[in-house]
Order: structure tokens, then C-alpha cells, then sequence
């Protein structure tokens, strides 16, 4: 099951913080369809978080047909968003973790590395394009 985790210098509001990190989940087949996600109550319990912000997250990824609630028993995942195939992602995630590291003993702090990141892929997105 996953866990959430809010970031406050993310510059994301809360509901959307709980969205993406379903979505990032489905996506790399951390969530997989039939499982449950965690009851508002728990996420309230765990995050301090208004109950409201968990249904809205919710309720967006039931819009988006990824999730469906099932009154009084849960929220389920009904779709997931891989895009490549899981055996590929193990060694790509191992080459990213390995990179990391390289970047790190570079002396580059967290905000640094995302940057670097950020305008890389761009740059590639870019001329993907092109």
C-alpha cells in the first residue's frame, strides 16, 4: 500500500502532492489494480490533513477512471499508467540511483540534482521534437 508524504517546499498544494504521488506509483507498478489506497481516515491520521484535501485528491483520480470508491469499504485502483515494461524499469532505476550518487560526490544538493534534471529533460523533450 502506499504512503503518502507532503512536502511543503514542493509548490504544490496538498490534494495535488496526494495525486501525483498515486499517478508516480501507477506508473512505475508500485500500485497495481485492485488495490486499495489508504482510508481518508488514515491519511488524515497520518499527514494532519484536512479530510476535504484527501477527498479531492480522490475524487480527481476517480475523474481521471484510474481509481473507483466503493462506499463504506474503500478507494481501489482500477487502471494503472505504465508505460514501458517493469523489467525495464529495475535497471534504469539502478542507473538513475548510480548517477545520483556520481552527482552528489560532485557536490550537488538536492535542489541542484532537480535542476539539473529538470533542464536536461527538457532540453531532450525539446529535441525530441525537433
Amino acid at each position: 500500500m502506499i504512503e503518502f508524504h507532503l512536502d511543503g517546499t514542493s509548490g504544490l498544494s496538498p490534494y495535488q502532492q496526494l495525486v501525483r504521488q498515486v499517478r508516480h506509483a501507477l506508473r512505475l507498478g508500485l500500485l497495481r489494480e485492485g488495490e486499495q489506497l489508504p482510508t481518508v481516515k488514515d491519511v488524515v491520521a497520518n499527514l494532519a490533513i484536512n479530510p476535504n484535501t484527501v477527498l479531492k485528491a480522490y475524487r480527481e483520480l476517480e475523474h481521471d477512471g484510474l481509481v473507483a470508491a466503493r462506499p463504506g469499504v474503500g478507494t481501489f485502483v482500477t487502471a494503472t499508467l505504465t508505460g514501458g515494461s517493469f523489467a525495464a524499469i529495475g535497471p534504469l532505476r539502478q542507473d538513475l540511483r548510480r548517477w545520483l550518487a556520481k552527482a552528489r560526490r560532485a557536490g550537488l544538493d538536492d535542489e541542484s540534482i532537480e535542476a539539473l534534471f529538470a533542464a536536461t529533460f527538457q532540453d531532450t523533450a525539446k529535441e525530441d521534437i525537433a
